[in-house]
């Protein structure tokens, strides 16, 4: 069943578009995260969503009910903020309770719905304490509690590890992913971080100056990109890209050409390339955990700039006549700068883009 609909959403200031139509939705239960760049318009929809931002036309659903212009205290929707937005002079319980309060809500029924809140997220032991005495990491399970406790009907979550570090950060994602598990409500997280879309989502809407990108789960993204931009998005470290020319093009495959690849060329059998022709243009992705060092059969001729030991592996930086690659290896190879640096990849793995940069 669906619970989460945008129909053609937009947002303008002035004359100036923001969100230029998005439609999408979810069904209940479902956690969606909405991912891209700065500036992409992933916070303004979460806000429109919770109603903190005004819709300039289309239409929002949320349990089959439009809510396009209603208050926000009537959506029955709860988020959490990249700030805590603590009250400083208030104690962990009385934070959360605060909401409840204001509700008028009997006192009875506040202790058992802050007290369950502080089971699930593991803050029992700290609830009299006030926020200046908690960590990073305290003090946004206290601001999630605080949503918890009015049992909403969505969960909306704008950037909330921003402000944590890289540890931190690692431990909120599992926390966020158990929470979501025992809770089983609809949310909506919008973060720029890919690792955290990849790990926490069922479904990710990637977005780009306002327009939706792709809409799928984070496996579907990551192995059939819709253009470069997705592909680029979508995995850590990011594909590489280098322009190729498309020397010929047979019943089963083509020939690319191309300085950097071994011998000039390399043979693909893609009969579901079509509409390619000799002559034209492609773009050619490659993942950095794809490529392995030293094949029998390399497909990059390259020259190693840097090696990054990351411990268990090492993260490879080269140059061609192209683009720049990096490599992703297991281990700690004995490769000094200014080593030649020969790549090999499963064909199966090679990605082709148009020179427009759509999947092909």
């Amino acid at each position: 069943m669906t619970f989460l609909r945008l129909d053609n959403i937009k947002k303008t200031y002035g004359d100036v578009p923001v969100i230029k139509g998005v439609s999408f939705a979810a069904t209940k239960g479902e956690f969606v995260v909405f991912v891209g760049p700065s500036g992409c318009g992933k916070s303004t929809l979460l806000r429109m969503i919770a109603g903190l931002e005004d819709v300039s036309s289309g239409h929002l659903y949320i349990d089959e009910r439009e809510v396009t212009y209603e208050e926000p205290a009537k959506r029955e929707v709860s988020m959490v903020f990249q700030s805590y937005a603590l009250y400083p002079h208030m104690s962990v319980f009385e934070n959360m309770a605060f909401g409840l309060r204001m509700a008028k809500r009997p006192e009875a029924e506040i202790k058992a719905q802050v007290a369950e809140a502080a089971r699930i997220l593991q803050l029992e032991a700290l609830l009299e304490r006030k926020p200046r005495a908690l960590s990073g990491g305290q003090r946004q399970r206290v601001a999630i509690g605080r949503s918890i406790v009015r049992h909403p009907k969505l969960f909306l979550f704008d950037e909330p590890l921003s402000n944590l570090d890289a540890e931190l950060r690692s431990q909120m994602r599992v926390e966020i992913a158990k929470l979501h598990r025992s809770l089983g409500a609809t949310m909506v997280y919008v973060t720029h971080d890919q690792v955290e879309a990849m790990t926490l989502a069922d479904r990710i809407v990637v977005l780009r100056a306002g327009l939706v990108e792709q809409i799928g789960t984070p496996t579907e993204l990551y192995d059939k990109p819709a253009n470069t931009f997705v592909a680029g998005f979508i995995g850590s470290p990011k594909m590489n890209f280098t322009n190729a020319r498309v020397a010929s093009v047979s019943g089963n495959g083509l020939v690319l050409e191309h300085p950097s690849f071994a011998g000039g060329k390399l043979a693909l059998e893609r009969p579901s390339a079509s509409g390619v022709k000799a002559g034209d243009t492609v773009i050619v992705g490659m993942r950095p955990e794809h490529l392995t060092v030293a094949p029998a059969a390399p497909v990059l001729a390259l020259t190693l700039d840097f090696a990054e030991s990351l411990g268990g592996s090492t993260q490879l930086y080269a140059s061609g006549e192209g683009d720049p690659v990096i490599a992703l290896t297991s281990g700690r190879p004995d490769l000094k700068p200014g080593d030649a640096l020969n790549l090999g990849i499963d064909p199966a793995h090679i990605y082709l883009f148009s020179a427009a940069g759509l999947a092909l």
